[in-house]
């Protein structure tokens, strides 16, 4: 039986997958990418990078291509082209799951602060810290940016503007090492760390160092997922695509 699975890209567990599906016989990959990093990591199988004008766009692509199920394994917080990918399905009449790893949880001696937006987490910073390693990528850094507190900022490409006046920008993309995020925010005296809940163990280390040196953390909630079957591990969606394509 022939088979062509669209994998809605740009995590690590989205290249597992293409990997896994790339050297099966009868079935044809192909991956998409937002094409928001510079140098996305190298895929398997075929690639496609840039948009598709919204979930009209996206279900004709999946028609033209031939598609017969999709797996969604954007990251976390990409919202938009979750909910766009699930109306796209229904427009097509494609199966769908989302592949999601688990969110982050605390552990004994952390001190998590949630906010539910940006925004919040951007209010919460004078009551926490003075010193803010900001780790939310370079979307959404314009929510920070009339703060008056200093910020380590890091992401893997370089963001726009407006960003906070008091800042050093670190360009990088992982992953991380407990000795190394020790250093970087102990250099830097951070006293209060901003991230959002990714998941995954890629850039779990700061966690970690928060933890050893008391610091306070505010972690921003994900975004609620689309209403479509969810699976958190590499295993579970070829699982799923196994039932989807009897």
């Amino acid at each position: 039986m022939n088979r062509c699975v669209a994998i809605l890209g740009g995590t690590g567990e989205a290249r597992e997958l293409a990997e896994e599906l790339a050297g099966r016989r009868g079935t044809r990959v192909v991956s998409t990418l937002a094409g928001r990093v510079r140098q996305p990591r190298l895929t398997a199988g075929e690639v496609r990078v840039g948009g598709f004008g919204g979930p009209q766009g996206l279900a004709d692509w999946f028609a033209a291509e031939k598609v017969t199920a999709i797996v969604d394994a954007t990251h976390p917080f990409a919202e938009r082209i979750s909910a766009a990918a699930a109306k796209a399905a229904r427009y097509a009449g494609l199966p769908l799951v989302l592949l999601r790893r688990p969110g982050w949880t605390p552990a004994a001696g952390d001190d998590w602060h949630w906010a539910d937006s940006l925004a919040e987490a951007a209010a919460m910073i004078p009551g926490l810290g003075r010193r803010v390693f900001l780790t939310i990528g370079r979307q959404g850094l314009a929510a920070f940016a009339r703060s008056d507190r200093w910020f380590l900022i890091r992401c893997a490409d370089p963001p726009g503007l407006p960003l906070p006046a008091g800042k050093e920008l670190i360009l990088s993309s992982g992953p991380y090492t407990v000795d190394g995020e020790r250093d970087l925010m102990t250099t830097h005296d951070i006293d209060l760390l901003v991230t959002k809940d990714s998941g995954g163990g890629h850039a779990a280390a700061k966690l970690t160092v928060a933890r050893e040196l008391h610091l306070p953390v505010v972690m921003v909630r994900r975004p609620t997922p689309p209403d479509v079957p969810i699976v958190a591990t590499v295993d579970e969606a070829l699982g799923w695509l196994g039932g989807a394509q009897r």
